[in-house]
């Protein structure tokens, strides 16, 4: 087996670097990629990680060139263009905006429980912006709303970047906000995450924290 050719700043309990591991087990390239393990927070930068990445934020990856990709976005679509198999971001035509759309709207998930994880864990109690954090939990409250009603027919029909995108941002849910209770208010996408949860590429990345 060949030494790993690229490198990619890591830390398991991210949602964004999940979504790249993901795809790395969907698309058999794990073997390709060594991992740096980032320990971070906004107020705690990593030097090493800024050197790569100035915005000092996980993921990025170190090509064999020595050039650096970030953010998860763009990291997925070159990954995916690195294996033979079936894209997982169709190349072109409705249906590449429309599972990007997808992809996009999880990705806010995702900000905006992170932003909610920094504020409660980061900040003393008596300094919480309540009216701040209850807008970031009202914005996972809508997505999920619309991913309930819209999207859980093309969730079901690929495990693309759509569906990796999404699996991820539950994913962190459940690990850092389990009292939004978001299953309660969106039994298809419950039920749906919990079919998926079992792939083992999700299995393989389920942060141990």
């Amino acid at each position: 087996m060949s030494a790993p050719s690229m490198t990619l700043f890591h830390n398991p309990a991210s949602p964004y670097v999940r979504k790249v591991m993901v795809l790395l087990h969907e698309t058999a390239q794990l073997d390709r990629v060594a991992l740096q393990h980032s320990q971070l927070s906004p107020v705690s930068p990593d030097a090493a990680l800024n050197q790569d990445n100035p915005l000092g934020k996980i993921p990025a990856l170190r090509l064999a060139d020595g050039n650096v990709l970030y953010d998860s976005r763009v990291i997925l679509d070159y990954l995916d263009q690195q294996h033979v198999g079936n894209p997982l971001i169709p190349r072109e035509g409705p249906a590449r905006w429309r599972r990007l759309t997808l992809a996009a709207l999880a990705d806010g998930i995702m900000d905006a429980s992170v932003m909610i994880r920094y504020e409660v864990a980061l900040r003393a109690p008596e300094k919480h912006w309540d009216q701040w954090l209850d807008a970031q939990r009202d914005k996972i409250r809508r997505a999920l709303t619309v991913l309930e009603a819209e999207a859980i027919a093309e969730l079901t029909s690929h495990f693309d970047v759509a569906a990796i995108s999404v699996a991820c941002a539950l994913g962190y849910l459940d690990l850092r906000h389990s009292d939004l209770d978001w299953r309660e208010a969106n039994p298809q996408l419950a039920a749906w995450y919990f079919e998926v949860s079992q792939r083992a590429s999700m299995l393989a990345t389920m942060p141990k924290v």
